[in-house]
């Protein structure tokens, strides 16, 4: 049996009830927040067009519509809205404009800020918005909106359930699901409301053991709130205990993958690389005391008085409150391993302020743009620091990978490119073929890259120093080098044991030898390296969400790299907390 202090799996995780009066009550907050924030939705809003948003106009600037209409159609003497003929007005129009700017077929061209455009879509996020105002503000409408309110919802929604809802498991179809339900009640179309419940069904089936969905292979973090608030919405709308225990698995699965400061673990996510920000959740979290444990702890990093809109809306409408559950265990030491099929997939280790989160979820490249090569495996967070090494996954980048076997210049972003091609133009390995989890006294990860096998060791020395092995094969003749990402902080300073001064911004960074001299600190750490490490700032990755996948500076890497050879193939980096 392995050596660790705490050891639990999604499948098994236990949570004692919360001692009474343990609770998470939101309602009047919400109240209170959705209501303090009506004025600035508004100032967003142009009575002349309906519509809301600066600068380009997009459909989904219209999502503004939806905490408006809970304002105006949530009774409460602590309401002021409530029944406001001026906010129902706004909502007509804002709707109307939204009428104005679809085809035949009730799509709207994708645009986004940029000013780039992707298509004609049935916009999931709007329809569902619009949707549920409808269904809040109905009884008030002139007849004449009504009526064109509701041909044109109709002609929405038969195309949604013509077209997305054949459609295999994915969060957009998941998410028209839920409004579809909505519609069917609204219209009275009982078979809406059927096939939305069954493809929900269906989604809730395709939930892996660890409580996420996945869209290739492993966790889609962020994309997992898009599955829990569809559910979780459907759930307060019909009841559906069929849906239940999913809310539950997604909500123990995302109260163990966040850093101690309440920001989302990009480690394990095949979508979305790191992003700075606490996530609030959303309503389908409300429904199991871990889901209101996890919501209770967010907010309270977060702000409760900050907490969106759009979000106050639903929690008023949807949401449920009640007891909270807690681990039987807590506390600054412990790990938690994530199981499927009897095989250890991914970790978190808390050791005193220090927080490390290794994966095993390897895959192939994929030419899915949506889809990042699994390249980043390890993830370490400092309370003093917040996290500072990882940073997740990227696209067309090796120097993002935890090590390259071959030749770095054959994999390269070329500025421009719609439509690249993700793999290597020759023989590189930036992708492991596979990778196994260790948790022994030096936790770890085993992998192997092509010809090569290599291996990282994980070792706290104490609250301020950790060790980070890296190690490899040098079987082949090719380049085999280890990667360390740290995040960026432009306008950081960064000083070398070579005496090279620089503050992090747009100007390019190549330091190695004795501009380096063994040692780099920056953003309140110390690395210390060996002597034929080099920096390079920035190493940009792959954006899908831009046309021409560029990224920023801000959204770069600082890369250490540390070569290997046939005499050399062992090295230690010791990290110190400097704050």
């Amino acid at each position: 049996m392995k050596k660790i202090l705490i050891v639990t799996t999604l499948s098994a995780l236990w949570f004692v009830s919360a001692s009474a009066g343990e609770e998470l009550t939101y309602k009047k907050q919400a109240l209170e927040g959705l209501v303090k924030q009506v004025p600035k939705l508004l100032e967003y809003y142009d009575s002349q067009t309906g519509h809301f948003g600066r600068g380009i106009w997009i459909s989904t600037d219209q999502n503004r519509m939806y905490p408006l209409a809970a304002a105006y159609a949530y009774k409460d003497e602590e309401n002021r809205y409530y029944k406001d003929k001026g906010l129902l007005r706004a909502i007509i129009k804002a709707g109307d404009a939204l009428i104005e700017d679809a085809d035949e077929d009730g799509k709207w061209e994708f645009r986004k800020k940029d000013g780039s455009t992707w298509g004609k879509i049935h916009q999931p996020w709007i329809y569902s918005r619009w949707m549920r105002a409808y269904w809040l503000i109905r009884e008030d409408m002139p007849a004449q909106s009504d009526e064109r309110w509701a041909k044109a919802l109709k002609l929405g929604f038969t195309g949604i359930n013509k077209e997305q809802l054949a459609r295999d498991v994915h969060n957009i179809p998941a998410h028209h699901s839920m409004a579809l339900y909505l519609a069917g009640k609204a219209f009275n179309r009982p078979q809406w409301c059927e096939r939305a419940g069954e493809y929900l069904v269906k989604v809730v089936g395709r939930q892996a053991e660890g409580g996420y969905w996945s869209e290739n292979y492993g966790p889609v973090v962020g994309y997992n709130f898009v599955y829990v608030d569809a559910l979780g919405t459907y759930y307060a709308m019909s009841g559906d205990r069929r849906v239940f225990r999913a809310l539950e698995r997604a909500a123990k699965f995302h109260y163990h993958f966040r850093y101690p400061n309440g920001g989302r673990v990009e480690t394990i996510d095949q979508r979305n690389p790191y992003k700075k920000g606490i996530d609030v959740g959303n309503v389908g979290f409300t429904f199991t005391p871990i889901g209101r444990a996890y919501l209770g702890e967010q907010w309270s990093r977060y702000g409760w008085d900050r907490l969106p809109a759009d979000l106050a809306a639903s929690l008023l409408l949807y949401g449920e409150e009640g007891a909270v559950a807690k681990p039987e265990s807590s506390g600054s030491g412990g790990r938690f391993v994530l199981e499927e099929g009897g095989e250890e997939m991914a970790a978190t280790i808390c050791d005193g302020p220090w927080f490390v989160c290794l994966s095993a979820y390897a895959s192939s490249i994929t030419q899915n743009r949506w889809m990042q090569d699994r390249q980043n495996f390890v993830s370490i967070y400092h309370e003093k620091t917040g996290p500072f090494l990882g940073g997740g996954n990227t696209k067309v980048q090796p120097g993002w990978s935890n090590f390259t076997v071959g030749d770095m210049g054959l994999l390269r972003h070329k500025k421009g490119d719609e439509n690249p091609d993700f793999s290597p133009k020759g023989e590189l390995y930036h992708v492991p073929s596979d990778v196994k989890l260790v948790l022994g006294e030096q936790a770890g990860l085993d992998m192997r890259y092509g010809p090569e096998e290599c291996r990282i060791r994980i070792i706290v020395k104490n609250e301020s120093t950790l060790e980070y092995l890296v190690e490899s094969t040098t079987k082949s003749n090719l380049a085999v080098a280890a990667h360390l990402t740290l995040l960026p902080v432009l306008g950081e300073r960064l000083e070398t044991g070579g005496g090279e001064k620089a503050t992090l911004g747009k100007e390019e960074i190549e330091w190695k030898g004795k501009e380096l001299g063994g040692r780099l600190r920056y953003g309140g750490y110390q690395l210390h390296l060996p002597e034929t490490a080099s920096i390079h700032w920035p190493s940009l990755g792959h954006n899908p969400y831009r046309k021409d996948g560029h990224t920023t500076p801000s959204e770069g890497r600082i890369e250490v790299r540390i070569p290997f050879d046939k005499q050399h193939n062992k090295y230690t980096v010791r990290i110190e907390i400097l704050k």
